[in-house]
């Protein structure tokens, strides 16, 4: 192969200034694929929330979208910015990599098609979920599951976030074979000091000895929170001597819900609203003053937090069953439980009920668990290389 720099093409259906999971992942692969290559990340411009992409270490090209009513994202219109798509066709990408198989992820399919060079689909969520809470209709979601399946079907090779993943794309949805699995990373490093953070997560929510539970995301109910709350009822029922304190780190549509089933549950003492936190080394020390993560979401395919939480030796508590478990092995570097409440809080002070195990699967949640992207993109590298040699 000629030794010149590559050109990337990252191909996205929303972006900064929103983020969720799948816009860290894009922006850490673009931070670091910049040491070897070109990297250019298509994606749709938010309407009201303009930002200066000069900030960026790498370049974005954004289309023009279409504000929808009652929700934050916008609807991307390629097809239907012929200045996107002049400047598009500017560039020689080398590679394609879509995160979206909507209409940006088209647009990256369609370029790769036309120029001859390979496209790779990274499948990060349970679709077919999303679609039927929408559609609440389980023919159309069928229908609409296949659609964006076909567009998967149409790149040369597609990744999977983890096996659970890879299973359910094959088997329940019917992409055309199994797919590669590609574990998802972070970029947070073991906090420096760890004395240092837990007292400055103590000082700042008036935390003295307690037990502490965090969850970090989107505060909805596809997320588990309702759940967590049930179970932190239950606990408090099974023993109320146990102390704790919870905290809910994130914003979301059903934060005012919570916020009533949180007094519904007299559990106003026991529970901290955090908001959304920006400030990356507070969140590391939070999962650092953290003794368990609960994560019950059957919603999820394979979330950062996780993997930020086992960065600080912070173990998680998941659900059998769900996609997020798929990596952990239970009562080894993680805990998972059955989708009942009470199971739930039961599992919780059993798991404190045996210090000397919770300190063993803390330290194998780090060994196991915690992937950094700087050692993730290496191999992303590589294995774009030789899709590019297949090619040629």
């Amino acid at each position: 192969m000629s030794s010149k720099k590559l050109t990337i093409g990252l191909f996205i259906d929303t972006y900064f200034p929103m983020t969720d999971g799948v816009i860290m992942v894009v922006d850490n692969y673009a931070r670091r694929l910049i040491k070897y290559a070109n990297v250019i990340v298509f994606a749709p411009r938010l309407l009201g929330k303009e930002l200066d992409d000069t900030k960026f270490p790498y370049k974005i090209v954004r289309c023009r979208s279409l504000k929808v009513p009652f929700i934050d994202y916008s609807l991307p219109m390629p097809k239907m910015d012929y200045g996107f798509k002049k400047i598009l066709n500017t560039y020689k990408l080398d590679i394609v990599h879509i995160h979206s198989p909507f209409s940006v992820g088209k647009a990256g399919i369609k370029y790769a098609k036309s120029h001859n060079v390979p496209v790779i689909g990274t499948m990060h969520s349970q679709y077919k979920q999303d679609i039927m809470r929408a559609v609440r209709n389980k023919k159309m979601t069928n229908t609409l599951t296949k659609k964006l399946i076909d567009v998967f079907n149409k790149c040369d090779e597609c990744w999977a976030v983890n096996s659970e993943v890879a299973r359910i794309f094959y088997e329940d949805y019917g992409y055309k074979c199994l797919p590669k699995v590609m574990n998802n990373a972070t970029e947070m490093l073991p906090v420096k000091d760890y004395s240092k953070a837990c007292k400055l997560v103590n000082d700042k929510y008036h935390l003295s000895d307690d037990k502490v539970f965090t969850f970090v995301g989107r505060i909805n109910a596809l997320k588990g929170v309702f759940f967590i709350l049930d179970s932190l009822y239950e606990l408090k029922k099974i023993n109320p001597k146990f102390k704790f304190k919870m905290l809910f780190i994130g914003n979301g549509q059903d934060m005012e819900e919570l916020k009533k089933k949180i007094k519904e549950y007299k559990l106003d003492n026991d529970v901290i609203l955090c908001g959304k936190i920006t400030d990356r080394d507070l969140l590391a020390s939070i999962y650092a003053r953290s003794d368990l993560f609960l994560f019950p979401s059957m919603y999820d395919a394979s979330s950062i937090v996780q993997i930020e939480a086992a960065s600080q030796k912070t173990p998680g508590l998941f659900l059998e069953g769900s996609a997020t478990s798929a990596t952990v092995t239970n009562n080894q570097n993680g805990y998972i439980e059955k989708k009942d409440p009470t199971l739930y809080a039961k599992r919780i002070l059993n798991i404190f009920d045996n210090q000397e195990s919770l300190k063993k699967v803390s330290q194998n949640a780090y060994r196991d668990l915690y992937k950094n992207w700087d050692n993730v993109v290496d191999t992303i590298y590589k294995n774009y290389l030789n899709l590019i040699k297949e090619r040629k």
